[in-house]
């Protein structure tokens, strides 16, 4: 029986064919979307009522309605379109790995929509509670607070799908770990710099409050460490690998 490929017998792709693939996996992946996209959008009504928390929203015109709909439906269908997205950046890339780390790869995506779940219901039941609260508290102090549907619903939706993201951080570093592109040393001594830049990116993707920034930086580190924990048992099993495969 012969072995697993190796990346010296793996089929090179021209840059036309490279071209191809990634405009098929382009347009396979925005149709998907599409119709995830208009199948929201048609029971987007029936949704939203359970998104609201304030009873004080107001609108500021016909056409607001029309654009809260849109975004929502659009949030909506980006979440769902995660798995099939996974999957197709699979398929584009796996002419370029071995059998085994084709395999691998494959495996991850589950998980990668599990971990996108998880991401936007913490920023959901944590983050956006909180951080909606205590501004409202902050601007009833000396305002009359007016708030209309589509900020709440911006302030919504950055509290919450940027996380779903963030939260795939240790599946990132642990599957790069066991494709040999990053190991538990490199995370170690690269802490001091991962923290400032988990810092940054708390900073840009949630609401401009320090109430959200600081939630948020708190459950990155630790996904960071989570992640050096998942690289460390990685990088053992692929060195148990390549003993077992070299004896």
């Amino acid at each position: 029986m012969p072995g697993p490929k190796t990346v010296e017998e793996l089929p090179q792709q021209s840059a036309l064919e490279h071209y191809t693939a990634l405009r098929s996996m382009i347009i396979r992946s925005l149709s998907v979307f599409g119709v995830l996209f208009l199948v929201t959008l048609v029971f987007v009504h029936q949704l939203i009522p359970s998104l609201i928390v304030d009873d004080r929203l107001v609108m500021l015109g016909p056409m607001d309605v029309l654009g809260i709909y849109f975004i929502v439906a659009f949030s909506i269908a980006l979440g769902l379109s995660v798995p099939y997205l996974a999957f197709e950046i699979w398929r584009f890339v796996r002419p370029g790995l071995t059998e085994r780390e084709s395999k691998v790869t494959l495996t991850y995506i589950p998980a990668v929509f599990l971990c996108f779940i998880i991401g936007i219901t913490f920023g959901y039941m944590v983050i956006f509670p909180l951080a909606y609260q205590f501004l409202l508290g902050i601007g009833n102090i000396h305002f009359d607070m007016m708030i209309t549907a589509r900020e709440y619903f911006h302030f919504l939706l950055m509290s919450t799908l940027p996380i779903g993201f963030i939260f795939e951080l240790p599946l990132v570093i642990m599957f790069l770990t066991t494709l040999g592109v990053l190991t538990p040393e490199i995370l170690k001594k690269s802490r001091r710099y991962a923290y400032f830049m988990l810092i940054v990116i708390s900073v840009v993707i949630t609401p401009p409050d320090f109430v959200s920034d600081i939630l948020l930086i708190v459950p990155l580190v630790a996904l960071y460490e989570i992640g050096v924990v998942l690289s460390k048992r990685a990088h053992n099993k692929r060195e148990e690998k390549e003993l077992a495969d070299s004896a």
